[in-house]
């Protein structure tokens, strides 16, 4: 693996949070055209004049042009919006999704004396530590700046592990966090993954309105399938902004993770401390109460599967090969 340092590193994941901020809205822009475009298309009616010829009409391309400069102000305002809810409940947002709660000192001395050790060492401010309540084996780092920079261990991992494990997982995330790599990745799941949200929404809210068309009759019945056809597009056009998302995250390198690796080896001088954790971790590192794919993403380890394509599409690297390194280091 080519060696990268650590301003390198930083300088990469500035570069990529930029970029999947900007590619956000003018992603949404792109599908509010698209969308004004198929209704400037269903707008213009085929009209026949007197001798049978065609009526000129307006072309579906300038009510569209007419309808998106009428659209893009909200949509933009709508963009911000999330963007300025996103900014300041993003931790809110992941805590949700993982059940994580704070761990205080008094809580377990254990594992936040071997943190706050680790950043007295590495020169790194203190994160707020929590824990998520699962058997499972994993943990994560999260936040977008200094004030909501967390690291998350399941309780599973804290009773496996013994303290140089321990030790060296918790160099891992803070690795994550130094260089900035959970920016980037706070950005692609929060600000990014709303077009997932609103496609399971609006497909949802379809279903119920289409079974409702089912029992009403005359104009009640077609005004809820209208209702239900238009929420079905919507969740098309968000469908096709979470696919665009998808490709949006193969800026986030999978090396992030042998740079996590080599890192915490660094920290804590001790990778086969680090290896030895991973080995215990292999096989055991599913959290059954996170079930969203792109938080999972975040996990020290999230076995995406076997074969070509979900080693093509897989968040982490081989947990086998990042043994490897450790062990040949």
């Amino acid at each position: 693996m080519k060696y990268v340092g650590l301003e390198m590193q930083q300088e990469r994941n500035n570069r990529r949070s930029v970029f999947l901020l900007c590619c956000f809205p003018l992603l949404v822009l792109a599908l509010t055209f698209i969308a004004c475009y198929v209704w400037g298309v269903g707008a213009v009616p085929s009209a026949m004049g007197e001798d049978g010829s065609a009526v000129p009409q307006e072309s579906p391309l300038v009510l569209a042009m007419d309808c998106f400069t009428q659209a893009a102000p909200w949509v933009t305002g709508g963009v911000a919006l999330w963007f300025f809810i996103a900014f300041f409940a993003n931790t809110a947002i992941i805590n949700a999704a993982t059940g994580a709660k704070p761990l205080e000192r008094k809580d377990n001395k254990r594992v936040y004396n071997l943190v706050e050790n680790l950043c007295i060492a590495g020169g790194i401010s203190m994160p707020r530590v929590q824990i998520v309540e699962d058997p499972g084996l994993n943990a994560f780092a999260s936040g977008i700046g200094e004030s909501s920079y967390t690291v998350t261990l399941t309780r599973g991992i804290i009773n496996a592990l013994d303290d140089e494990e321990l030790e060296g997982v918790i160099a891992h995330e803070l690795t994550h966090i130094r260089n900035h790599d959970v920016r980037v990745l706070i950005i692609s799941i929060v600000f990014v993954g709303i077009f997932a949200i609103l496609a399971e929404l609006c497909a949802r809210l379809a279903w119920f309105c289409a079974r409702s068309s089912g029992r009403s009759r005359g104009k009640g019945n077609a005004v809820a399938l209208g209702i239900a056809l238009g929420l079905l597009f919507i969740a098309l056009l968000a469908f096709i902004g979470y696919c665009a998302s998808i490709l949006m995250r193969f800026a986030i390198s999978r090396n992030r993770e042998y740079m996590a690796d080599a890192g915490g080896a660094s920290l804590t001088k001790k990778p086969w401390a680090l290896a030895r954790a991973l080995r215990k971790i292999s096989g055991n590192s599913e959290v059954s109460s996170v079930h969203e794919a792109s938080v999972q993403q975040l996990f020290i380890e999230h076995g995406d599967g076997s074969g070509f394509f979900n080693r093509l599409f897989a968040t982490h690297p081989p947990i086998g090969d990042r043994i490897a390194v450790l062990e040949n280091v």
